[in-house]
């Protein structure tokens, strides 16, 4: 199967010459530089439209916002294997047992295509890295990053958060590279460390343990009653489902998982409180 098929033929925010971008043309190669690119251009899109000109104004619409939608997905799904590639390498090596899991959690996610693809993009940005060295690696994430921060919305952030989290749970054990690691990588895509503290504790608070529960909602157990309400809410409207809708039903329905978790640890906290 083609390297590059899952990512598809239009990366939304990631160009040439972006630090992304870069990574993108290592990974993906020809792939990218001869073609990717060239439709993310103006041109591209002028191209695009003029080609269907024989369909009426509200398919030449309708297949527009498909584009801007496969945009967003495939830049969402590169960017996630970019920061994976950080977040596996954290301690230093990458073990068989590490690539497994992630061959698991793509087929899990997103199916057969992405695992086999998903992988060999892995293996190339592992080269990417050998090559670079960890410290000038480190510098291209940071950028990366940024690029990340500045152009996917902060919904989509999150997700791109709880997967890289997931990923870092796999094993059952997260060592605290890993979680200096995903730190590391929410501050820099403009997120927090208490995101990625709720997101480690999702499963357990989720599942009774009360402490891990008020850390899901990222309030202590003496907050007031109106404190743990307002974190509440504030949590669910960042992590409602319908934000990542437009990147497919596979990421949608992670994110009904992780809202789900969410509600069961406001429902343990406002039990114990009599709520």
């Amino acid at each position: 199967m083609a390297l590059g098929k899952w990512i598809g033929g239009f990366l939304g925010f990631i160009t040439t010459g972006s630090p992304l971008g870069t990574l993108a043309g290592f990974a993906l190669g020809a792939l990218f530089d001869g073609g990717l690119d060239a439709v993310n251009t103006e041109n591209g899109q002028e191209t695009y439209r003029h080609t269907h000109r024989a369909y009426d104004n509200g398919q030449a619409q309708w297949q527009a916002q498909q584009r801007v939608y496969e945009g967003q997905r495939n830049s969402f799904m590169f960017s996630l294997l970019v920061l994976t590639s950080y977040i596996i390498h954290a301690d230093g090596k990458v073990m068989h047992s590490e690539m497994e899991l992630v061959r698991n959690f793509l087929r899990q996610n997103f199916g057969m295509a992405a695992q086999t693809q998903g992988e060999q993009i892995l293996l190339k940005l592992f080269e990417q890295q050998k090559k670079l060295g960890t410290a000038q690696f480190r510098s291209v994430i940071h950028d990366s990053c940024a690029q990340i921060a500045g152009n996917m919305p902060y919904e989509q952030r999150l997700q791109l958060l709880n997967f890289l989290t997931m990923i870092a749970q796999a094993d059952g054990l997260v060592v605290q590279a890993e979680i200096e690691a995903l730190k590391e990588v929410a501050m820099r895509m403009g997120l927090s460390a208490a995101d990625v503290d709720s997101m480690l504790n999702l499963k357990s608070g989720s599942r009774g343990n009360l402490n891990d529960a008020y850390k899901v909602l990222g309030v202590s157990p003496s907050a007031t009653d109106e404190e743990v309400k307002k974190a509440y809410r504030r949590l669910a409207l960042q992590n409602h489902p319908d934000k990542v809708a437009a990147l497919g039903d596979d990421v949608r329905k992670a994110a009904e998982l992780k809202f789900q978790e969410i509600n069961a640890a406001k429902d343990l906290i406002y039990k114990s409180r009599g709520l």
